[in-house]
């Protein structure tokens, strides 16, 4: 076997455990340019082991995620990096919508050392992380859990979010189309993200550089209506314009 079939397998490997590698971190670790990857990546593409996409290059599937266990693991240092940053900018005594995601689980401990918040989560683990804290009020929402990754689904998560108006709401996403569009993978997990939305005095998108391309089939809304991106490493310069187009404030977390 040939060294560049076998760097192939291996870029296979990480795609398949993480949901997306991207160009940049793929040269670093086989120490090849940058040409050298999109070729193995067009290669694989090509075979249908993989998907490309802006940046590098993601699973196949858009009617499926990564497994939970995976994507928890997968930029868990860029995930920590934006948990703090958007804590960062939530006041003490705020009220919260957090939503499912191993990005947003990520902001929720980086809130543990807030006072007074009150929080409203259809995500078992925030709940979790969260009720450490005893001056927190957390309400957690009822409905379907996923067994999966503890996600709280269905049209009683989604009927007790429309019973509250918070300061903030922040939300994950699978994947971040060029034209701004907000993807997922399950409908019924969007009907509860689009609630939280409609809801939330302010929007925190949480979004690490995996994101940016990556498909998903269920489209949770659009960026112009989040008031903040919170994400890592630089922005593609496509999606930058359509954000600045759109006014969406972008923070970049220091991993």
């Amino acid at each position: 076997m040939d060294k560049a079939t076998r760097r192939r397998g291996r870029i296979r490997e990480i795609v398949t455990e993480r949901g997306y590698a991207s160009i940049d971190e793929l040269v670093t670790l086989f120490e090849v340019t940058p040409q050298t990857i999109r070729r193995d990546i067009n290669h694989l593409s090509e075979r249908g082991d993989l998907k490309r996409y802006h940046g590098g290059a993601g699973l196949s599937s858009s009617v499926e995620n990564a497994p939970y266990d995976r994507r928890r693991l997968s930029f868990d240092a860029e995930k920590r990096a934006i948990g703090r940053q958007v804590a960062a900018e939530i006041p003490d005594h705020s009220s919260l919508f957090i939503n499912i995601g191993t990005t947003t689980e990520a902001v929720a401990g980086a809130l543990l050392d807030h006072t007074g918040l009150r929080v409203i989560t259809n995500n078992l683990n925030v709940a979790q992380i969260l009720c450490r804290n005893p001056s927190f009020e957390v309400i957690i929402a009822g409905g379907v859990v996923r067994n999966r990754d503890g996600g709280i689904v269905g049209e009683s998560a989604t009927d007790l979010i429309q019973q509250f108006r918070v300061d903030i709401g922040v939300i994950g996403i699978s994947g971040i189309a060029e034209d701004g569009s907000l993807l997922d993978f399950d409908y019924r997990e969007v009907r509860v993200a689009q609630s939280i939305v409609r809801n939330s005095e302010k929007v925190f998108l949480c979004a690490d550089s995996s994101k940016f391309g990556r498909k998903a089939m269920v489209r949770l809304g659009h960026i112009a209506q989040m008031h903040t991106l919170f994400t890592n490493g630089p922005v593609p310069e496509a999606f930058a314009d359509t954000f600045r187009h759109h006014n969406v404030r972008t923070v970049t977390a220091d991993v």
